[in-house]
């Protein structure tokens, strides 16, 4: 979860931002799709599906082929997605919500039904129980434009907009009810498996902390305390536990420069770790301790494990890749092995399939797909 986690492969950490051209529109099995020439070297290179070590994942077939495309959660009966998406050809300026059927549904071809508004930005959207609404975050109240991205001059930020707010919206795309109402940032909410509660990050205690509230809305109690960008929470499969991504800045400097940055409603994601808690966010354990930015953590369909993204193993800032890791932080595991950005992965409610977004097989360009995978333990 993110404000849509947005990086590019200038900065290589995360979503890419421009669209050059078309991958190929028939890549949905494995080995060598497409081919590419490679801007800076010359070389042809070949744009892979499924790369070799990936033995968790099989039958990968890609969603998407254009723009960026991340955050796809799965409906509660396995049979639907719900994602964003900032695909120019599909007549959108900035991330908004669109969600499509996983077997009928064929976004190669044609474009998926758009939920939100168009207006604004939006970020994170979840099914709610039922699968006959979902719930997203929107800025669309403050402002029917794209909001401003910041500049690059303290380095790679992510807004913090002030206009966030959670919505609910039928799949009509008509918005049905409205869950936050306070000034500053709320948004990143997912629901847990049970359909009670739901998780999502806010300022609104002056500092980024996860909170939690009924389904309605009502209830709405605060979960972490800690210094730092508490954000991205799921809960686990027997929504009990709620595992996250926090930078959690630990010297005099990284506070005060973590502060500084929160005034301006800005933060720097450059150095984060996965923690996991209790939903009342008792049992606070941090998880890895890897270095680097590790995020976008989602349970394991055992509750055992986690699977997230990760480039600790980087020194360029770049792959990042997905793995997995026990609860107590042993067992680490890679799982995919793209060059450049595997990440936002879901298991579908039964625990059969994987969806996630990744720059594989996009021929050079910097388009972010969805992809979905049958899952291999």
């Amino acid at each position: 979860m993110k404000n849509l986690f947005k990086f590019s492969t200038l900065s290589l950490f995360g979503l890419l931002i421009s669209c050059n051209g078309p991958a190929n529109p028939n890549a949905e099995t494995t080995a060598t799709d497409s081919t590419y020439e490679d801007g800076a070297s010359g070389e042809t290179k070949k744009s892979e599906i499924h790369y070799d070590g990936e033995k968790h994942l099989t039958n990968i077939r890609q969603l998407t082929n254009g723009g960026d495309n991340a955050e796809a959660y799965f409906s509660f009966d396995n049979s639907m997605a719900v994602f964003q998406s900032n695909y120019s050809e599909w007549g959108v300026e900035c991330d908004q919500m669109f969600y499509f059927n996983i077997e009928d549904n064929n976004m190669m071809k044609e474009p998926p039904k758009m939920l939100s508004t168009g207006k604004g930005r939006t970020t994170c959207a979840y099914f709610l129980p039922g699968d006959t609404s979902i719930v997203y975050a929107s800025t669309h109240l403050g402002g029917e434009n794209c909001p401003e991205e910041p500049s690059r001059e303290q380095g790679y930020v992510w807004p913090i907009y002030n206009t966030y707010d959670i919505f609910v919206a039928n799949l009509k795309g008509e918005i049905t009810d409205t869950l936050t109402n306070h000034p500053g940032y709320d948004a990143e909410a997912t629901v847990s498996p049970d359909g009670k509660k739901i998780v999502f990050t806010s300022d609104r205690s002056g500092d980024l902390e996860l909170w939690t509230m009924n389904i309605d809305g009502s209830d709405q109690k605060q979960v972490t305390t800690g210094l730092g960008y508490d954000g991205g929470a799921f809960f686990s499969p027997d929504s009990k536990k709620l595992v996250f991504r926090s930078s959690r800045p630990q010297t005099d400097e990284e506070k005060q420069k973590y502060k500084d940055l929160l005034a301006q409603g800005l933060v720097m994601p450059s150095d984060m770790e996965i923690y996991v808690c209790n939903v009342d966010g008792s049992d606070l354990q941090k998880v890895t301790d890897l270095g680097n930015a590790n995020w976008a953590p989602f349970f394991h369909p055992s509750g055992e494990k986690i699977l997230f993204s990760s480039n600790h193993a980087s020194e360029k800032g770049y792959p990042f890749n997905l793995y997995l890791i026990n609860l107590d932080g042993t067992g680490l595991e890679q799982v995919s092995f793209d060059g450049v950005f595997d990440a936002f992965p879901m298991f579908s409610p039964d625990g059969k399939k994987l969806i996630f977004s990744s720059n594989r097989n996009n021929g050079g360009t910097r388009n972010t797909n969805l992809f979905i995978a049958d899952w291999v333990d």
